[in-house]
């Protein structure tokens, strides 16, 4: 005679149990109960990729400053004219200047290390040798390797740096064709900063990137010759 028992359900199930499709994460396990597996929801506009921004304040200063110089060139003269009735055009002209300022600056020490961990400068060092002979030299810096690179930021910024000399140059070929000389200078300047912050960056970013991987190499190469001659390895 069997000493078995047998136990009934106290609720009848209705529903299948369903598997989760992804192993929780400790938040999930954190908040509690494990229910059905939803689909993930990946970000699909602007405005929800930029919200995944590590620097989201800096990356929208960086991109109103990339873009509103442009939008002012093609778009002030037709603010200006509802505001001011005279010297419109140096109105439009110094506002162009004041924000292609803005953005090299922004772009060249705020933007690019908060962003991409990447800054640049000039220092006059003297020629050593050469009496009263000095040299203009680019100096680079980058952040650690370990440090995280958003990748949103990191996207963004290089998209902008290069777009936004594209856009000059294509501006001031229709500047030259209308015969606005004055425009065109404006155009040359705007061009010279923004290739000037784009060179220093890529050379910047080139530089880091060859940097880190001789500090890798030198240093499993002394790691591996250190084990080899440690008599206590």
């Amino acid at each position: 005679m069997s000493n078995y028992t047998r136990i009934e359900a106290d609720e009848p199930l209705t529903e299948t149990p369903q598997i989760p499709l992804e192993a929780p994460s400790p938040q999930q396990y954190e908040q509690g109960p494990i229910g059905v597996a939803q689909p993930l929801n990946h970000p699909t506009s602007w405005v929800q990729k930029l919200k995944q921004s590590s620097h989201p304040i800096a990356l929208l200063f960086y991109m109103f400053f990339r873009i509103s110089p442009i939008v002012i060139y093609i778009f002030g003269n037709i603010v200006i004219s509802l505001i001011a009735s005279n010297n419109k055009f140096i109105i439009h002209f110094i506002t162009i200047i004041l924000l292609i300022s803005a953005d090299f600056w922004n772009l060249k020490n705020i933007s690019g290390r908060l962003l991409v961990g990447l800054r640049w400068w000039n220092e006059i060092e003297k020629i050593e040798g050469e009496e009263g002979e000095f040299e203009n030299v680019w100096v680079f810096e980058s952040c650690d390797p370990t440090k995280y690179i958003n990748p949103i930021d990191s996207k963004v910024f290089w998209l902008f740096l290069y777009l936004n000399p594209i856009a000059w140059f294509v501006l001031g070929f229709l500047a030259l064709l209308k015969f606005q000389f004055l425009y065109l200078l404006l155009i040359v300047i705007a061009l010279f900063l923004s290739i000037t912050n784009g060179l220093a960056f890529t050379k910047c970013d080139k530089f880091g990137k060859a940097n880190n991987i001789a500090n890798d190499i030198f240093s499993k190469a002394s790691g591996t010759i250190f084990s080899r001659l440690n008599p206590f390895g």
